[in-house]
């Protein structure tokens, strides 16, 4: 959230805070397997004597949401990030989850901040209970019921079963050493939250000038939707197809939700064409796009983390990463791109006729879904940079070429294939650009509803479509047919794959890939798959890259990571060795005691 003008007041109170948490500090141990504050941060009775300080309390809840942070490539690699799947690697520390070499860890940071997040949605909600006008603090209490679901949520991708608490605990509370509720449990209570959060909010067509930023009643239907088709899929998957479609069901009426209230679009000015989606994840209020088109237009964002180069940057080198260098994209990602007439690169068990083959270094990208374009770099095409010197100045192609960073752009490393989504082209410091994070985006609740009325019912009628996938398949591709029932028939193409095709596309570099493999159970087919990267041998990647280091198949093909391995242990990450020693009731994930 930006800064507003009651900064100076609510300053006074985070001093008062601070200071009672000095005070109970000095005599707190680190006893607890939930990592708990002091049980008496808040004890200060008037301290909850307004909505304002409701409201300056659960202003923190909205620092533990996705970010930019989430799609980092460091050694830790973020445990949703797309670097641990299948869809790209990068030149370090490959190997930790990518391949599924993880392992047990001493100390998990994942697991001790999801509860201590827990424990303050609880404090909120503790002290509404005993707050004398309801009604004033709703919306408060509403984002925490929202922001406890949201932390377990993570919870659940991750370990699977969790502890469910429902009260600040202190540091002698019993329950800090029960069992694990099942997974099934952990569910409801997400869900039953979600249900109780979603009246007390606002719409997002109410949400004021000071509120921007702040969940909405829309934004916890579209969460809602996330989290019941993860649980839904999660369970037919493996067997328990009553219990997925009960989920699937709720699902697809939350994500319904969403759309007939209106309330959002797909981003695509008319004036920026086949580069809008490009456009959208690097929009500033500063000249940012061709159109001069600012935040404002944009009705896609359901809920995202706001930036501003001036207030909030977004503090990391979002650009330079980003801009062909440390995404190196598999060749299987690139082959996921349909051509424009609707169907795969193959299919059939033979060429798509519009696919024009790999003989140039251009020659795949030839009659493709124009996100493949904008969304990854291609050989030939010029690119700028936030630097001063690489930046954009006009948005005109020719009378910018002086400033670009790669003019007609000739692969050299990696995979061959490379990223562009998430760089700036306007000159701004490094670390400061200001674009907004989005955390829950339009199009995703699109996709959910059409996976979840598939998963659900097994099919899936045109008409369905149509409000659905088919909005983001022609986003920016006016002339490519939609996704139909006769088209999936005629092909002998998959109607599941297909809309896994497209979710995987649309939703690329946003930290949704290795949940999805987990739920869908396929990360034991898809993960062990070699990285794999351009055609070189026999095409014109010989003569324009002659020093390629990295060996090739017997087709000729760059192979980046090979040996790769999935265990079904990695469905679920291990509890970390100090939890399990502070609970002796805590159950390890399966495999991971040996």
């Amino acid at each position: 959230l930006h800064l507003s003008l009651r900064r100076q007041r609510q300053m006074c109170i985070r001093d008062r805070i601070k200071t009672i948490l000095a005070v109970a500090a000095m005599g707190i141990l680190s006893q607890s397997c939930l990592d708990l504050d002091p049980k008496d941060q808040l004890a200060e009775s008037n301290l909850w004597s307004s909505p304002s300080e409701f409201q300056l309390f659960a202003n923190q809840f909205y620092g533990w949401t996705r970010d930019f942070s989430s799609l980092d490539n460091n050694s830790t690699k973020p445990l949703h990030s797309d670097y641990n799947s299948d869809l790209f690697t990068s030149r370090d520390d490959r190997n930790r989850f990518s391949n599924g070499s993880n392992s047990v860890q001493e100390s998990d940071g994942n697991y001790g901040s999801c509860y201590a997040h827990i424990r303050r949605t609880n404090l909120l909600l503790q002290n509404a209970e005993k707050y004398s006008a309801p009604a004033d603090i709703a919306q408060y209490v509403g984002e925490a019921y929202f922001f406890r679901a949201y932390s377990y949520f993570d919870l659940l991708q991750f370990y699977g079963d969790a502890i469910i608490i429902t009260q600040p605990l202190d540091v002698t509370s019993p329950e800090l050493k029960v069992a694990q509720n099942d997974r099934s449990e952990v569910v409801d209570f997400m869900i039953e939250d979600l249900e109780t959060a979603a009246p007390m909010l606002p719409r997002f067509s109410e949400l004021t000038t000071n509120d921007a930023g702040r969940i909405s009643r829309e934004g916890c239907w579209a969460f809602l939707s996330r989290v019941a088709l993860y649980e839904g899929t999660w369970q037919k998957f493996r067997g328990n197809e009553e219990r997925g479609r009960e989920l699937l069901d709720i699902a697809a009426k939350a994500a319904k939700q969403v759309i007939d209230s209106k309330a959002f679009s797909l981003f695509k000015p008319d004036a920026l064409k086949e580069k809008a989606q490009k456009y959208m994840f690097i929009l500033e209020d500063a000249k940012s796009n061709p159109a001069g088109i600012q935040k404002s237009a944009n009705k896609e964002y359901i809920f995202a983390r706001r930036h501003d180069e001036s207030l909030a940057p977004i503090g990391k080198n979002i650009t330079k990463t980003n801009l062909i260098n440390m995404v190196w994209v598999s060749r299987k990602f690139a082959n996921m791109y349909l051509c424009q007439n609707g169907l795969p690169v193959t299919y059939n068990n033979g060429t798509n006729p519009q696919f024009k083959g790999y003989a140039t270094l251009a020659s795949e990208w030839e009659n493709r879904d124009n996100r493949m374009r904008y969304t990854l770099a291609k050989p030939g095409d010029t690119f700028w940079d936030n630097s001063s010197k690489g930046c954009r100045l006009t948005w005109n192609d020719a009378s910018d070429q002086n400033h670009a960073v790669h003019t007609d752009f000739i692969p050299r490393s990696g995979t061959g294939y490379h990223n562009q989504k998430w760089a700036s082209e306007r000159e701004v410091k490094d670390n400061f650009e200001g674009y907004d994070y989005p955390i829950i985006r339009y199009a995703e609740v699109l996709l959910n509803y059409a996976e979840a009325v598939y998963e659900r019912d097994g099919k899936i009628e045109d008409a369905d479509l149509n409000l659905s996938l088919n909005l983001v398949r022609t986003r920016v591709n006016p002339n490519m047919p939609g996704l139909t029932n006769k088209l999936v028939n005629d092909n002998g193409l998959s109607m599941r794959e297909e809309i896994r095709r497209e979710r995987t596309v649309e939703l690329f570099h946003e930290g949704f890939r290795l949940d999805d493999l987990k739920r869908w159970k396929t990360a034991e087919t898809e993960m062990p798959q070699d990285i794999l990267g351009v055609k070189w041998a026999g095409t014109e990647f010989e003569t324009k890259w002659a020093a390629c280091p990295y060996s090739r198949n017997s087709e000729g093909v760059i192979v980046m990571e090979t040996g790769r391995q999935w265990q079904e242990k990695h469905y679920l990450f291990p509890l970390p060795k100090d939890q399990l020693q502070l609970n002796p009731n805590l159950k390890q994930n399966p495999g991971w005691d040996k």
